[in-house]
């Protein structure tokens, strides 16, 4: 009988915590009180969330909720989505952060949603109804990206066909991605990149949230990866409020995040 005990215990233990887990998962959203809006910052494709930590410390430190979800890299409709379910667990005011195809997934989740206040696009796609990441990024010359990829077959469940993600190369990840990153720490970053999906990338956009949100753009000058004359055509588009960073990469958020920080600060100013 005591082995049949202990068993018991720990099934109403594993209740008890996660019962509690679940608890705890919803008091915080509903309980802040910093009078900031909360930041939700969204990786593009090639990264993780870990590239958003110097641009999350300076938010924490000016007193700002900071949420940084992990984005699906499937599909722009069901990454939109799923960000767009993040931000409907948020009961205040919201800025929506993204770089590079973070940002057609911020232009899609943000539409339609009262507690977004403002869109931040960071080396990102701005992309109008019916455009997809992989159309703006040859819009203009010079992304490095197309010849640095690799791809492998995932399966996709319900289907015979595999679905295709993409990689960089590890080999060349530095000089296209960030190059003014220590090669140390891309070396790092290139083993643990998450990969996209083609299909994802190439998906036509749905009603950009920047027909009826304000919006600013960070545009790294010395970007490989998103031409900076595409983003600037985006920016312009969308009306955006311009800020260059002067021989910055791609990854821009990570090598000078002090500038996109300040981005969503003007951001907030003007907003709130």
């Amino acid at each position: 009988m005591v082995p049949e005990d202990h068993s018991r215990r720990r099934v109403l233990a594993g209740g008890l915590i996660t019962a509690g887990a679940l608890t705890l998962g919803v008091t915080p959203a509903s309980a802040r009180t910093t009078g900031r809006p909360t930041a939700v910052l969204v990786h593009g494709a090639f990264a993780d969330a870990s590239g958003w930590n110097d641009v999350s410390t300076l938010l924490l430190k000016a007193g700002y909720d900071v949420i940084a979800p992990a984005n699906p890299l499937r599909d722009i409709a069901g990454d939109a989505q799923y960000v767009g379910s993040v931000v409907d667990t948020i009961p205040g005011p919201v800025i929506l952060v993204g770089h590079s195809y973070g940002g057609e997934v911020i232009t899609n989740a943000g539409h339609g949603r009262a507690n977004v206040k403002a869109l931040v696009y960071v080396a990102a796609f701005a992309p109008a109804e019916g455009e997809s990441a992989l159309q703006l990024a040859g819009q203009f010359p010079g992304s490095r990206l197309p010849d640095a990829l690799l791809t492998r077959p995932y399966p996709v469940p319900g289907s015979s066909e595999p679905g295709i993600d993409a990689y960089v190369d590890p080999a060349k990840f530095h000089d296209v991605f960030a190059q003014d990153l220590p090669r140390a720490l891309t070396r790092a970053m290139a083993v643990t990149q998450r990969p996209a999906s083609v299909g994802g990338l190439g998906s036509p956009s749905g009603v950009p949230a920047w027909s009826s949100l304000p919006s600013w753009y960070v545009v790294p000058t010395a970007d490989r990866v998103i031409p900076p004359a595409v983003q600037h055509f985006m920016a312009k588009r969308a009306k955006s409020r311009v800020v260059e960073v002067k021989g910055a990469s791609h990854v821009v958020m990570m090598s000078r995040p002090d500038a996109v920080f300040r981005q969503i600060e003007a951001a907030r100013r003007a907003t709130h």
